[in-house]
């Protein structure tokens, strides 16, 4: 099952999600006619794992982690589907990160790895903008715009081998599947659940294999996780 929000004029409706139809308890809205899809949740925060794929250690010339090594964006971050990427005027190298991302339902901590599937409502995409030319993951990753989360989640899904596709403007520039992960899905959410307590709607990314190249204005990013679907958006210049 597919569950989205829908921004109407009357405010955001939530329901269970189906070929552009959104089903609310007061009725269908049709996606275009009524509304857009917005961020799937509203977080209080979104705790991302970096260095979580072989890959991207190669790429960067990182050590394999002894433990998942994390960040977190504030919900300042989040944008939805469909939202334009704004390139700030402070940074000339804008990349991307294709990521599964796990829906926490529950108010919840220390989280055992087994317990893991009873907490988690279920799983959408975001992506990872980061500023690679400025200093300390809070500045590269943390800026307003820079968490693109949705189109849904997909509340039926085993994570643990799924294939990752990545395009710009329809160039494959990530091609994977997330059985390559260093850290899996459960134990990445149990191990932050140990230290951060969880809140219904936070949202946990596990990382993105090597994302070759950067973004420009008037590229179209499409990240598209098997079984989950696919996540669109445009950058754009910052004044636009």
């Amino acid at each position: 099952m597919r569950l989205a929000r829908m921004q109407t004029p009357d405010g955001i409706v939530r329901g269970r999600y189906s070929d552009g139809v959104l089903v609310a308890d007061d009725g269908e809205y049709v996606v275009g006619r009524d509304g857009s899809l917005v961020a799937p949740c509203a977080p209080s925060a979104m705790y991302c794992v970096g260095r979580n794929y072989a890959e991207t250690l190669d790429q960067m010339d990182y050590e394999r982690p002894d433990e998942p090594d994390f960040f977190i964006k504030p919900r300042t971050s989040l944008a939805g589907p469909g939202a334009p990427i704004r390139y700030p005027d402070w940074t000339d190298e804008l990349t991307y990160a294709g990521e599964l991302a796990a829906v926490i339902d529950e108010r919840c901590r220390d989280v055992a790895v087994d317990e893991v599937p009873q907490v988690v409502r279920g799983y959408t995409m975001m992506n990872d903008v980061d500023a690679l030319d400025q200093g300390g993951r809070t500045a590269r990753k943390a800026f307003d715009g820079s968490g693109p989360l949705g189109p849904w989640i997909e509340t039926d899904l085993d994570p643990s081998a799924i294939d990752i596709e990545t395009t710009i403007n329809g160039e494959v520039r990530q091609d994977a599947n997330t059985e390559l992960m260093l850290f899996g899905p459960s134990e990445i959410v149990s191990f932050l659940s140990q230290r951060f307590t969880f809140h219904p709607g936070d949202v946990v990314a596990f990382g993105s294999p090597a994302n070759p190249g950067l973004i420009e204005p008037g590229d179209e990013v499409e990240i598209t996780y098997e079984g989950v679907g696919t996540l669109r958006n445009e950058v754009v210049a910052g004044d636009a």
